[in-house]
């Protein structure tokens, strides 16, 4: 399988396309791909504009490359996960459009941090290639981990996640890891691990109250262990 399908499921780009298998075994690549995009937009941006304004371009260009996404994602595993419902519900109202207090209060915090830890950092696209791929990568392989949520009426992430998750995670974990520890030393690789802790958090809360992952689960872990990585890496070592 190329490449492409990757690109157009994870972002904006190539048009609208459903999941096909295998295409998750390219998540690293993408990832890395992305980061180097909102990286590059962030260099640029900081030679135009002060810290601040080139933070919010790199925020936003985030959001447009992947389409809104995991944005999505993450508010509607916030109205799912954070209330204190049944699993039924819980599932019924991460499928439903509208987003609640919790998806908005969570939205807005994530943005919030990910603007200021970005404002706080100096300019270094290989630390976003690095905690992108490692985004993507434990999204890739988080479905080998826990089971599917809606397994029993189906969804986005039916049959997209098949064969062997351990190709995928080792070059995944590799290149993030290389990537952080030349772009920022023993910070940049402390920054990767956060973001894998964060999104193995989120994973395994889906699956203490949904009983698995499901998409929203899946893009909600992405940009929280992003935006941890990046207040690991904006820290005052």
């Amino acid at each position: 399988m190329s490449i492409r399908p990757a690109f157009a499921f994870l972002t904006s780009l190539g048009g609208a396309r459903d999941p096909e298998p295998g295409m998750v075994r390219w998540f690293p690549v993408v990832g890395a791909a992305v980061g180097a995009a909102v990286g590059g937009s962030w260099w640029l941006a900081a030679r135009i504009w002060p810290p601040g304004v080139a933070a919010a371009v790199a925020v936003a260009v985030d959001l447009g490359v992947t389409g809104l996404l995991h944005a999505d994602g993450l508010v509607d595993a916030a109205d799912g996960l954070l209330p204190h419902l049944p699993r039924e519900r819980r599932l019924a109202v991460m499928r439903e459009p509208a987003v609640g207090a919790y998806g908005i209060a969570v939205g807005a915090a994530v943005l919030l941090l990910r603007f200021t830890a970005l404002a706080a950092l100096h300019v270094d696209v290989l630390l976003i290639m690095a905690v992108w791929c490692a985004s993507r990568t434990a999204m890739a392989v988080a479905p080998s981990v826990v089971p599917y949520a809606r397994s029993d009426d189906g969804g986005i992430a039916t049959g997209m996640f098949d064969g062997a998750w351990q190709p995928i995670a080792l070059y995944g974990v590799a290149v993030a890891f290389v990537l952080g520890a030349v772009a920022s030393g023993w910070s940049g690789a402390a920054a990767v691990a956060a973001c894998f802790a964060g999104a193995a958090a989120v994973v395994f809360l889906g699956r203490r109250k949904l009983g698995g992952f499901t998409g929203d689960v899946l893009g909600a872990a992405g940009l929280v262990g992003e935006t941890l990585a990046l207040l690991v890496a904006a820290a005052k070592w």
